[in-house]
């Protein structure tokens, strides 16, 4: 059964708030199922997408730090399902800062799937992420570096969003 939990009236939600990084995607037929309908994951891969694209945009610096002794380690991961997506759906990834804790960094995600009268929440998730170095063969955790923690920044939700609370 589909949800139509999108309550925000088309002109609240029609675009990305200030304090989201958005990806734009078109859901393939490779995402689908035998049914026809997206396959779980791939919202959870959606997520990682947008990470990436985060990342090249906005510190690309990171990547060679990664190709070093850098690794952004996946935690936690979380995903509530709201609205069914087919092929050639285009949806909008927004990932939001919730929180950056020692070396833990927190991420909202809202998957909206666009439509010719609006937009609709189809998946709302969360990641934690845990910023390490490898030493001598073992991952120790570090602090973000700091190109990461002023990137994300500026993604941080506006006060009074329910957006930036989950974690």
């Amino acid at each position: 059964m589909n949800l139509n939990i999108a309550t925000k009236s088309h002109a609240a939600v029609e675009s990305a708030p200030a304090s989201a990084f958005t990806y734009r995607h078109v859901v393939s037929f490779e995402e689908t199922n035998v049914v026809g309908n997206v396959y779980f994951t791939r919202h959870i891969a959606w997520q990682g997408r947008c990470r990436e694209m985060f990342l090249k945009q906005n510190a690309p610096d990171i990547l060679n730090e990664i190709a070093r002794d850098l690794r952004l380690v996946t935690l936690r991961v979380s995903c509530d399902y709201f609205e069914e997506l087919n092929a050639l759906d285009e949806i909008d990834i927004r990932m939001s800062l919730a929180y950056l804790r020692q070396h833990r960094i927190g991420l909202n995600f809202e998957i909206m799937k666009l439509r010719p009268d609006g937009v609709n929440l189809a998946a709302r998730g969360s990641q934690e992420i845990g910023c390490m170095r490898l030493r001598e063969g073992t991952l120790v955790p570090v602090s973000p570096p700091a190109s990461l923690a002023n990137a994300l920044k500026p993604f941080q939700p506006v006060a009074g969003s329910d957006f930036g609370g989950r974690q």
